[in-house]
């Protein structure tokens, strides 16, 4: 059952709370296929590239991921399939992408307040990364990344290796996300909705930052205003928040992804 918190004088629904763990997995699972519809919709597939992961609320050190190959649009709950510490699939009938393993591993094993993790190799995510810099505060949106992402500035091929993971996990630190070089972004919450949701907006402000860069000179918003938009507009809750409409929306348009 959802909560309530108060931010900033504004009071906001919050994450809902579960009397079981079969509760809670079951809600993880559905904002799962969820994101998966919606990272569809959004262009943010590429064959198989891209994996979006949900902690188990009972074996902490296992996630449920996306199948390897199959399509983001056509993602249901009963497709996706859980993943132990060894990177076996340990409920499911699918494989799993070995860089997803390798990645979402080692973040969830550096980040135990990280429940979601999502990465993708979107057009405008994957463009900003060539240009090895981190995003500035120029739009309000853009705000919610202010300090507190971080550039993995190397490119070393397929992460195939935990090594090279852990790597990106101590570069993203206690940040929301973190640009890989010449790769794409990679985003993480307390909530798989959260995750999903910040991943969206980055590379909306990816690309609205390579538009202002070629149309002029964007004006930055300075540092003490741009802090206080983060802490509204880059919280926890925010990110939760602002997936909820997209997830009404995609349920109502794509019902078979609670399947």
């Amino acid at each position: 059952m959802a909560g309530t918190v108060v931010q900033q004088n504004i009071t906001m629904p919050a994450p809902p709370v579960f009397s079981t763990l079969a509760e809670e997995r079951q809600h993880r699972k559905e904002r799962l296929a969820a994101a998966f519809r919606l990272f569809a919709r959004y262009g943010f597939d590429e064959g198989v590239a891209g994996h979006i992961t949900a902690r188990d609320p009972e074996s902490l050190d296992h996630f449920w991921v996306n199948p390897f190959g199959m399509y983001f649009g056509q993602i249901r709950v009963s497709d996706l399939i859980l993943v132990d510490e060894r990177g076996e699939v340990v409920s499911g009938n699918h494989l799993v992408n070995r860089s997803a393993f390798s990645i979402h591993s080692r973040v969830h094993s550096a980040r135990p307040d990280v429940i979601g993790a999502a990465h993708a190799h979107s057009l405008y995510g994957k463009t900003w990364s060539t240009l090895g810099r981190l995003l500035e505060p120029i739009t309000q949106d853009a705000c919610a990344f202010y300090e507190d992402h971080a550039l993995f500035g190397s490119y070393g091929g397929l992460v195939s290796e935990t090594a090279e993971a852990d790597r990106i996990a101590a570069t993203l630190g206690d940040r929301k996300a973190v640009i890989l070089q010449n790769h794409g972004l990679l985003t993480v919450g307390r909530t798989v909705d959260e995750a999903a949701w910040w991943f969206i907006t980055m590379d909306r402000t990816c690309r609205a930052q390579l538009m202002a860069e070629q149309a002029g000179n964007p004006i930055k918003i300075p540092h003490e205003t741009a802090v206080h938009a983060r802490e509204i507009m880059g919280s926890p809750v925010s990110g939760w928040f602002q997936f909820q409409p997209l997830y009404q929306w995609i349920v109502r348009q794509e019902p078979d992804l609670l399947d």
